[in-house]
């Protein structure tokens, strides 16, 4: 097993996890240039806890995660609703935090951000939903808190968590801001596990099929 982090280089095995201590927002920046642009590695940091997290995602991390993000935008085609998606994408907001979510969605603000390859929060919106699989690490809710995203769905164990950004930081809520009419929180898990056994293609069917019959 190969694990290497460092200003120059970084090598983590699928599955793994590190976290860095008493770290600062240039470091965040040098281990993100360090990456080069390798999507597998997930880096995100905190300015509160002085700490940067980084992951190596394993099979079913990416399976689960491209399900879900697969079943919203089959919502969002069901509903006839406008969108723009990232996946992956870096999220940060100057000196205070950085997350990459397995995906996310602009759905109210997604003509501000058509053409971007990179986003910046100082000046664009974000995200409408982000979405994360906890497979073999911890979401860490105030990242998202300080980058104002509104809503953040967190799968973990075959379940499906909805959290609504309040004031006070995030409320654990049964209903999505984003789907507010279906009760996704019951329904996408069910298929998520459904394409691990059975295949993307299969359980994306069936989801549709499903709409289909109920609109």
């Amino acid at each position: 097993m190969v694990l290497t982090v460092s200003p120059e280089r970084i090598q983590l095995p699928p599955g793994s996890t590190v976290t860095l201590h008493y770290q600062t927002w240039d470091d965040y920046e040098t281990l993100l240039a360090s990456r080069r642009d390798d999507a597998a590695i997930k880096i995100r940091f905190n300015a509160h806890t002085q700490q940067i997290s980084l992951m190596a995602p394993m099979a079913g991390h990416g399976n689960r995660s491209r399900t879900l993000a697969d079943l919203v935008t089959a919502l969002l085609r069901h509903q006839n609703r406008d969108w723009h998606g990232f996946d992956p994408v870096t999220l940060k907001r100057l000196r205070q935090a950085g997350a990459e979510p397995d995906a996310c969605f602009y759905i109210q603000n997604w003509q501000a951000v058509l053409g971007k390859d990179r986003i910046d929060l100082s000046t664009d919106p974000p995200p409408d939903l982000a979405i994360e699989v906890d497979l073999t690490s911890a979401t860490e809710l105030e990242v998202y808190q300080m980058l104002a995203v509104p809503e953040v769905w967190i799968y973990r164990q075959g379940q499906l968590n909805l959290y609504v950004l309040i004031e006070s930081g995030y409320d654990d809520s049964t209903t999505s801001l984003a789907f507010p009419t279906v009760d996704v929180k019951a329904l996408l898990p069910q298929y998520v596990e459904r394409a691990w056994a059975t295949g993307s293609s299969v359980a994306l069917r069936e989801f549709e099929q499903y709409l289909q019959a109920h609109s």
